[in-house]
Formats: structure tokens, sequence, C-alpha cells
């Protein structure tokens, strides 16, 4: 079996001073970079994909801005791939899925942000796609959600997310538990 890591929209606009800040990002990207160095050392797949958002009204993400670049403390090293994606879904015209076959790759580490969008999003995909997948919960954040008059913390909703892909889409595990 081979694996691949999934970095997925570590980007500067989800940190403090960015566009979106998300719910303590730096401990999700500090426990990525853990994973990361884990890939790097092994010698292992490692694909990063960011988001630069199609929608000339977007807040975040916008292209040219510093925003869409990766955060430093996952900036993709030379020879790993880096793939650019418009939608939540990593999969959707980014070439991904190649890139994995082409490496005989069965199972993915999945990390990143946003656990509530991108993250489900492409685990689920990579799921119906057939790899077996890993979700790092730790090397995942949330933002803070609103519904009707209802504010739900970052902390609860990823919580949540991360529950309903454990098991039926994926194994949901920490930095510190991954093999």
């Amino acid at each position: 079996m081979t694996r691949a890591l999934v970095l997925v929209d570590i980007q500067r606009d989800y940190f403090p001073g960015g566009a979106f800040p998300l719910v303590e990002p730096e401990a999700a990207a500090s426990a990525a970079r853990t994973v990361l160095e884990g890939f790097r050392a092994s010698g292992e797949l490692v694909v990063h994909v960011f988001h630069v958002s199609t929608d000339p009204d977007a807040s975040f993400f916008r292209p040219g801005t510093a925003g869409v670049g990766f955060h430093p403390s996952v900036e993709p090293a030379e020879g790993e791939v880096v793939l650019e994606k418009h939608r939540p879904n990593s999969f959707i015209d980014t070439g991904l899925q190649g890139v994995l076959d082409a490496a005989d790759v069965t199972e993915l580490v999945i990390v990143g942000m946003m656990s509530s969008m991108c993250i489900d999003s492409t685990t689920r995909a990579a799921h119906e796609l057939g790899y077996r997948n890993t979700v790092v919960s730790d090397a995942c954040t949330a933002p803070d959600l609103r519904y009707g008059d209802t504010v739900l913390p970052g902390a609860v909703v990823h919580t949540a997310f991360m529950a309903a892909l454990d098991g039926s889409f994926a194994t949901v595990t920490d930095s510190s538990s991954l093999g």
C-alpha cells in the first residue's frame, strides 16, 4: 500500500492578520508540519493543494494577494507536488487523482483547513474514489459557524465534522498517533 500526504489550504488568509482567520490555525499548522516532516523523512509523496477564488467578489483567497500563499510552516519543498484548486473538493479540476494514480497511491493522509468545508469535501470524494483515508484531526481546524441565531464555536464544528468522517469515510487520528 502506497501512502501520500495531502495538505489542503494551509494558507495565510486563514491565520491572524489574514482575510478569514480560523480558530487556532497555528496549532493545526504545527501538527500539519509534524506530519509533513515525517512524510519528507520517509520519502513518501507529498501534495500541497491551495485554493484561489474565481469569484471577483471573494473576501479571501483572491488571486494575487498574499493571503493565497502557503503558511510558512508548510511551504512546499522542491520536488513536492503543488496543485491549485477553485472548489472545496481537491479532486475537481486539479489533476490530483492523476498524480495519485501515477504513484500507485491507495492511502491518503489528509491535513489542513477547513474541517467543515474542504477537508470534508476532499475526504468524502477520496473515499468515493476508492482511497483509504486517514484524517489527522489536530492538523485540521474550522471557523465558528452561524446558523440562524445560533453560533457554533469552531472547536465544536471541527469535532462534529471529525465525528462524521470517522469510521465511514476515514480513520480519524491525531499527529502523535499517526503511523
